[in-house]
């Protein structure tokens, strides 16, 4: 068995080579027909993009992405040629949910915004968007749920339209996957008409996909003020992203919120459960990212502490120094770990 694996997804070498014949690492942009032509599985990350140009007259039968979002696999064709697809659903739902808990209390410190009076509207309530949800709520914040997929098929009542977001809330963050079309289209969700409708000049976060938010809307609705800041994870044009904007927001990071080496691991193992299920062969690997190089941390409150475990800013400032470098700063991200690999001390100020 012959598999191509991105070489960038970490964690995996030693496991994937108990299990194929041959294992080769390739960057996940330089994928190519001639390259995956005698390989019968792909191991790979949203870089990769698998559709017909890619796949046609290859052996591969089996693509496992480690990432939640599929946008990049051509499911139909895939399912034309009979080739099997899995994502990792879930995969890096708490590293996102730290970068919104990190991301918010910067703005509590920072904006002089009291968190416990606000109202965060979460639009995309799955995996990613309900540990959002939890974290918001720990936070003191009003929550407002809306994910119109899940209204339509549970019937509850727990969620609220995007206008009554748009009306009633202080932060809005955008948890969806990307669809191009149909009844749940989330390309350029956020609009001119989107930003028009909203009532309290909220601030925008996206950790989901860049194309959910309109570029130049988003640019126009900054500098009229009809949104207060913006915090943008995701890009249209990823690696080519838009410098004006990037200058603009209050935090601008590389596409890496579900960056922990906690989410990483989840979705290497992921990726290999469905590999090791596809060939029908027992799974046994071991999959532990390395502990932080201080495992102990010290400090008077517990926003400090979270701080501490994870603080955006660094992100955000060495990519505002060094846009070219986009996708260098995500292949090399540095060993971040989520908040149960850390031993907390509170102290007395003072």
């Amino acid at each position: 068995m012959r598999i191509i694996v991105d070489n960038k997804i970490p964690f995996i070498k030693e496991a994937i080579e108990k299990i194929a014949d041959e294992v080769m690492y390739v960057p996940g942009k330089d994928f190519t027909p001639a390259l995956v032509k005698e390989a019968d599985a792909l191991i790979i990350r949203t870089r990769t993009h698998c559709n017909r140009e890619l796949l046609e007259g290859s052996r591969v039968r089996f693509i496992a992405t480690a990432t939640i979002g599929f946008d990049h696999i051509d499911t139909e064709y895939c399912r034309q040629a009979g080739i099997v697809w899995k994502n990792a659903p879930g995969c890096n739902s708490a590293s996102v949910a730290q970068y919104l808990q990190s991301t918010l209390l910067l703005l509590e410190a920072s904006k002089g915004k009291n968190l416990s009076e606000m109202t965060i509207g979460i639009v995309g309530v799955g995996n990613v968007g309900s540990k959002v949800a939890g974290v918001a709520r720990e936070l003191g914040m009003r929550v407002l749920l809306n994910d119109l997929p899940r209204e339509d098929e549970e019937g509850s009542t727990d969620f609220s339209s995007l206008q009554i977001l748009a009306e009633e809330c202080d932060v809005l963050t955008f948890h969806v996957p990307l669809y191009k079309e149909g009844k749940y289209k989330t390309f350029h969700l956020a609009n001119d008409t989107f930003f028009h409708s909203l009532k309290r000049h909220p601030v925008i976060i996206n950790t989901s996909r860049g194309e959910v938010i309109e570029t130049n809307a988003l640019l126009k609705a900054l500098e009229t003020r009809q949104i207060s800041d913006a915090v943008i994870d995701v890009w249209e044009n990823e690696p080519d992203i838009n410098l004006t904007l990037l200058n603009k927001v209050f935090i601008g990071t590389p596409h890496i919120a579900g960056y922990s080496a906690d989410g990483k691991a989840n979705a290497t193992r992921m990726a290999l459960d469905s590999l090791c299920s596809h060939l029908s062969i027992q799974a046994e690997y071991l999959i532990t990212p390395p502990a932080p190089e201080n495992p102990v941390i010290t400090a008077t409150t517990p926003a400090e502490a979270c701080l501490q475990m994870y603080d955006p800013r660094r992100d955000s400032e060495t990519l505002k120094a060094h846009p070219e470098l986009f996708e260098q700063l995500r292949g090399d991200y540095p060993l971040r770990r989520e908040k149960a690999a850390f031993s907390v001390q509170l102290t007395a100020k003072g």
